[in-house]
């Protein structure tokens, strides 16, 4: 059965999407720890961890995700985008790209914001828009 992120990639379950290709989606934390914490992953591997995707898979997640990284860099006003591949809550691959201004941001037991479905649109168009220029 596929994972909840496979079917947020494929459409069938909403979600509000940043950036895509062929090989990879990137949308926005419903639970975020900050306006415009994405996720990234790989559409047509269903892995639990990491480190068990092929090379070719990981570069081109890690690439990807660079890309968006900066997208989100340009989009939202922070010092820096953090990274984090943590896996624990769904079993598929995903990196967590969080925009920082200290340390203390990317506190994963920290309260999630919530924010209203306009609010997450006007983000993710926001970091699309970025990421497109980036192309």
């Amino acid at each position: 059965m596929a994972t909840i992120f496979t079917r947020i990639a494929n459409g069938e379950i909403p979600s509000y999407k940043v950036a895509e290709s062929e090989d990879f989606y990137a949308f926005l934390d419903i639970s975020p720890l900050a306006e415009g914490h994405t996720l990234v992953i790989p559409r047509k591997v269903e892995k639990d961890y990491i480190f068990d995707l092929d090379d070719a898979t990981y570069a081109g997640l890690t690439a990807f995700a660079k890309k968006v990284a900066l997208a989100i860099k340009a989009a939202i006003p922070c010092k820096r985008v953090g990274v984090a591949v943590l896996g624990m809550e769904v079993p598929h691959v995903h990196i967590h790209l969080v925009p920082l201004n200290t340390e203390g941001d990317m506190d994963f037991r920290k309260k999630k914001l919530e924010l209203t479905p306009e609010r997450f649109a006007q983000i993710a168009a926001s970091i699309n828009a970025e990421f497109v220029k980036l192309q």
